[in-house]
């Protein structure tokens, strides 16, 4: 452990923490930041779009002067580590960036090699390219956090979110993954999972969203999760339980119900 490292953990402030929002300039990511602007937290807010970044840090300003903006597209997997090379000490990372196609009800539609390979890039990839430099941090000061912001599309496959379900289950087989090896060095590994909340992703589906939350109540429940250190988070609860009896019925009659839904 480096000198300034260890300078960093013994002094600072037990209230204090230093957090890494990915996705931040809107949606979730935007309402991360809100909730986690205070006075004693040090805010770094990585996105692609510089100047939604900079109008959040001038909202934030008065709540929080310690703000740094990071732009990058995180699927530029090589800039995106320059960048994140430059942190040498972190509390908490959120892997929140994610992108969807959207549910379509469109019958002819199929997603095209290059959208799947961009919602893999963006959902799964970058939160590789984020940890291979973030994982050796945290080891180091033996102690952090990385959350995963997952889906409940991760646990039951829709035909019109095939694409996306998909990289969001890959996502929790990663983050359970990173749970196993890193735990013993201290890491907090936690995996949300929610539901629908209002954002630019879920604005984009052609249908009416079943307990959709408010963004701001949404991201309340994501933090109090956190702050409890859950190793995993699924809301709405009914949603869920839904979902669990939709998965435990055989699989003839699941596929009738699915194409009634549809």
């Amino acid at each position: 452990m480096n000198t300034y490292v260890a300078f960093y953990l013994k002094f600072k402030d037990e209230n204090e923490m230093k957090i890494l929002i990915t996705g931040a300039s809107s949606g979730l990511g935007a309402e991360l930041a809100r909730q986690y602007a205070k006075s004693e937290n040090h805010l770094l807010l990585l996105a692609r779009r510089e100047e939604r970044l900079y109008e959040l840090r001038k909202e934030l300003y008065e709540k929080c002067q310690s703000i740094d903006i990071i732009v990058v597209d995180v699927t530029n997997f090589s800039l995106l580590q320059e960048k994140l090379r430059e942190i040498d000490s972190l509390d908490m990372v959120i892997l929140n960036a994610g992108v969807s196609l959207g549910h379509t009800t469109k019958e002819d539609y199929i997603p095209t090699i290059a959208e799947f390979q961009k919602l893999f890039e963006v959902n799964v990839l970058s939160v590789h390219a984020v940890l291979e430099v973030l994982l050796p941090l945290f080891k180091k000061q033996k102690s952090g956090k990385i959350v995963f912001i997952s889906s409940l599309a991760s646990l039951f496959s829709m035909p019109s979110s095939k694409v996306y379900s998909s990289s969001k289950r890959a996502l929790n087989a990663y983050a359970e993954g990173i749970r196993y090896k890193y735990n013993k060095y201290g890491i907090k590994v936690i995996n949300i999972l929610p539901g629908f909340i209002k954002s630019e992703l879920t604005d984009k589906n052609e249908f009416n969203m079943p307990l959709i939350l408010e963004t701001s109540q949404g991201v309340s429940k994501i933090i109090r999760a956190i702050e409890k250190n859950r190793r995993q988070y699924i809301f709405p609860l009914r949603f869920y339980l839904i979902i669990k009896l939709l998965n435990l019925l055989p699989s003839f009659l699941r596929e009738k119900i699915v194409n009634s839904l549809r």
